[in-house]
């Protein structure tokens, strides 16, 4: 139950799993155990994720927002101080920049372009009532993006000091990717807009690559990622980004 559960919904957390089943927490967690050794899930603080492979995968917003969530946190913290007050932004869809949303309350002043619902949903409760949010209009993707002709249409028409842009994936050659060739079309899009390109991405991101190239590693001008970044993928970023970042994170042993 708990493997179907997993693969139909992206991911299971330990709390829920307990009430569901009247079992102990222990009892869950070995389940866990036993289907992460035998590769059928990914364990993750709180829980566990279905495993994702193929090009084409794209998890839901649920399923990836309890993965990497230290250094997703780590990474928009450091990312947010790139921010200027009274600038125009643009956001893309993921939940790493929808971490950094989250992080962006105190910056006033800002116009904020995106085309994640999420991220817009997080905007519209900020404290800062000067905020100009602007959300694209589309198509809605399994990662709450808005992507497709309308979204491109409304983005082409814009001009944008820095674009945040997450990505599915971060490799040499194929650059950085997504699952989604709609939404790849969008990210294209937002990132002309921009003036100055900033992606964040975690460690987990390098050398996993999605069917649709978005931008090249020489196309950004900052890199975002944290210290569990491979010595050879510093070595990539920093010769072909701009500039490379690197937040640092509390270490944490990792429950599920």
């Amino acid at each position: 139950m708990i493997l179907e559960e997993a693969r139909r919904t992206g991911a299971v957390r330990v709390s829920e799993l307990v009430g569901r089943l009247g079992v102990s927490d222990m009892t869950v967690r070995r389940d866990l155990d036993v289907l992460a050794g035998r590769g059928l899930v990914e364990k993750v603080y709180g829980g566990a994720t279905s495993i994702v492979g193929k090009s084409t995968d794209e998890p839901g917003f649920e399923a990836k927002s309890v993965r990497q969530r230290v250094q997703k946190e780590a990474i928009a913290e450091l990312a947010a101080g790139l921010v200027r007050p009274g600038t125009a932004i643009g956001i893309s869809a993921g939940t790493t920049t929808w971490t950094l949303a989250r992080a962006l309350d105190a910056v006033p002043g800002l116009t904020i372009v995106t085309n994640s619902i999420q991220v817009a949903d997080v905007l519209r409760g900020s404290s800062q009532t000067e905020r100009t949010v602007v959300l694209t209009g589309g198509v809605r993707t399994p990662s709450d993006a808005l992507v497709g002709p309308v979204a491109v249409q409304s983005l082409r028409t814009l001009h944008l000091d820095v674009v945040f842009l997450g990505v599915h994936g971060m490799a040499d050659g194929p650059g950085f990717t997504t699952p989604n060739l709609t939404e790849s079309e969008t990210d294209r899009a937002l990132v002309e807009a921009g003036r100055k390109l900033v992606v964040l991405a975690d460690h987990t991101k390098w050398g996993t690559v999605g069917i649709s190239t978005i931008a090249d590693l020489n196309e950004a001008d900052v890199v975002v990622s944290d210290d569990g970044l491979a010595e050879h993928a510093r070595e990539v970023l920093s010769e072909q980004a701009g500039e490379l970042m690197i937040a640092e994170t509390v270490a944490e042993a990792e429950e599920a």
